[in-house]
């Protein structure tokens, strides 16, 4: 997928104020990016793809209600996801203090009231979400049990995985009871979306 075709993709989905938005969080990465090591200075380039396409893919795959993101980072895909719903209630959980500081301007940057920053660990957080997502955080077995006390039983993870997405499963099934899915991601053919359910510990 080339970046043209990453716009192409978000503009037939997301109506023009999306796309707007997605724009200046693009430009808002980019400028901050020589600041500090937001992403990767070789991804820049290729923002669309790498990172706002990966992660707004996800809105389709999440039903209504709250969504909790673990380690936004740069804003991925918390801030991408909030830019395409402003409507949709939005954690942020961001423990290094400047990501946190960054993802709070950057939110009010971009009008979005929707979004709510927590510069702390997941541990520290009580709320139920109907969607966690977690982006290069941490395998996925140590993203349930940090994260556990804000799912329920019918919360849907959403897990952006790499070449070792098969093997992050099998580890996860041996610790957790769930329905586990992976959706082929649509920037990489190396990469994942692991769609998780109904999970518990064994």
């Amino acid at each position: 997928m080339t970046e043209d075709e990453a716009r192409a993709w978000a503009a037939a989905r997301f109506d023009s104020a999306a796309m707007g938005r997605l724009d200046h969080l693009a430009a808002i990465v980019a400028a901050e990016s020589a600041q500090q090591n937001l992403i990767a200075r070789s991804t820049l380039d290729a923002i669309w793809v790498r990172h706002i396409i990966d992660s707004v893919q996800l809105v389709a795959l999440g039903p209504d209600g709250l969504w909790i993101d673990i380690g936004t980072g740069a804003g991925f895909p918390g801030l991408a996801v909030a830019a395409v719903e402003p409507q949709r209630e939005m954690i942020l959980v961001e423990p290094r203090r400047l990501r946190a500081d960054f993802l709070r301007d950057a939110a009010e940057k971009l009008g979005l009231s929707n979004v709510t920053i927590i510069a702390a660990k997941v541990e520290s957080v009580r709320d139920k979400a109907k969607v966690i997502s977690a982006r290069a955080v941490s395998r996925i077995g140590a993203l349930f049990a940090s994260a556990g006390q804000c799912a329920n039983n019918e919360t849907i993870w959403l897990l952006p995985k790499g070449r070792n997405t098969d093997e992050e499963v099998a580890e996860a099934r041996r610790t957790w009871h769930g329905v586990f899915h992976v959706e082929q991601s649509i920037t990489s053919p190396d990469s994942a979306i692991v769609i998780a359910r109904g999970v518990r510990r064994r």
